[in-house]
């Protein structure tokens, strides 16, 4: 399953004894990061980059902001854009904390098959002070655990990807000259210093936890997209849901999905899309609303959006027929897997 926050993270720290850590080290090390991914495939070209600098005394008081930074699709070398948000922060004196953090695609495999995740790690270095390098590696995937984040042993997956994930450690910690500090044992699973931790035995913090708060998270970050309304159909059901799949150039974005039996209606998000997903959601989201004001009902709501749907930059509708999933869960498990 693929979450919208960590599965698990690891820290690194390097602190410079004799030289000041300027923004192009800072540069230099993400990027020496990302191909330790990149040599087991755990990070491949097309993400988003972030240089956020604050001052050292203030941190409310933002010097640099470059955020939605593209890195090539083909190449990471020069990474133009992050590139020119590092001069410019280079051209900075006095005591800064300065931030580059990556979103970075990779790849999963499962059943003989390689999957793409749009945010499968990021990766974030923070320099405080000019003498404190931090690194931290965040996994937003469970293909490294022996039980899925829905209590479901898959020995097979595990062992497809837990060694890709180690190596990458491995080679990580070389690169930084110390082993990583794995971060705490949280809703999903434990990090251990060369993956996860073991939960057969002891099991996992909370019973079925992707299904407990994924659609919790999910919910607060499509929330945060649109104004708040109480114009709005019901978010959850206890029925079989009919839905329609949202594409753009062939992606698959999310679902928009009726109740058969209430009144129900949404849009879940395809996790693996990134937070591609999630924007697309806030125009099928205000269309709905735009739905219910017209006091039609969840099923005929989806006919009319088929036929008024939201801005091409939203997607389209993939197919010409509603499908049918016997539950809101079904649909949403369909949505976190692939």
């Amino acid at each position: 399953m693929i979450t919208s926050t960590p599965v698990g993270d690891w820290t690194w720290e390097v602190t410079a004894h004799d030289s000041e850590i300027r923004p192009t080290r800072a540069a230099q090390t993400v990027t020496a990061v990302w191909n330790e991914l990149k040599e087991r495939e755990l990070a491949v070209p097309g993400g988003k980059a972030r240089v956020l600098v604050r001052s050292g005394d203030k941190l409310r008081d933002v010097r640099v902001d470059a955020n939605g930074l593209r890195l090539g699709a083909d190449s990471l070398d020069p990474w133009a854009d992050l590139a020119e948000a590092v001069a410019q922060a280079e051209l900075l004196d006095g005591d800064f904390v300065l931030t580059i953090r990556i979103e970075c695609p990779g790849r999963w495999l499962e059943r003989g098959f390689a999957y793409r995740a749009e945010k499968l790690f990021s990766v974030q270095v923070e320099v405080w002070d000019g003498k404190l390098l931090v690194v931290t590696l965040e996994t937003y995937s469970d293909a490294w655990l022996t039980m899925d984040t829905r209590d479901r042993e898959q020995p097979e997956v595990h062992a497809a990807n837990a060694p890709r994930l180690a190596a990458a450690l491995e080679g990580i910690s070389a690169l930084l000259g110390s082993p990583p500090t794995p971060g705490d044992e949280n809703r999903y699973a434990a990090p251990s210093a060369t993956g996860f931790k073991d939960l057969r035995n002891e099991g996992p913090a909370y019973t079925d936890s992707w299904g407990t708060f994924e659609g919790l998270n999910r919910a607060s970050l499509l929330d945060s997209r649109i104004p708040p309304s109480e114009n709005e159909y019901e978010a959850i059901t206890e029925y079989s849901v009919r839905y329609l799949t949202v594409q753009r150039e062939g992606i698959t974005l999310g679902f928009v999905w009726a109740s058969v039996g209430d009144a129900a209606a949404g849009y879940v998000p395809r996790t693996a899309a990134g937070d591609e997903a999630f924007d697309a959601g806030a125009g099928w989201l205000l269309r709905l609303r735009e739905a219910h004001s017209q006091g039609l009902s969840p099923l005929a709501a989806l006919d009319w959006l088929a036929e008024h749907p939201p801005p091409p930059q939203f997607g389209r509708i993939a197919e010409a027929t509603l499908e049918e999933a016997e539950s809101l869960d079904t649909l949403e498990e369909l949505s976190g897997r692939h």
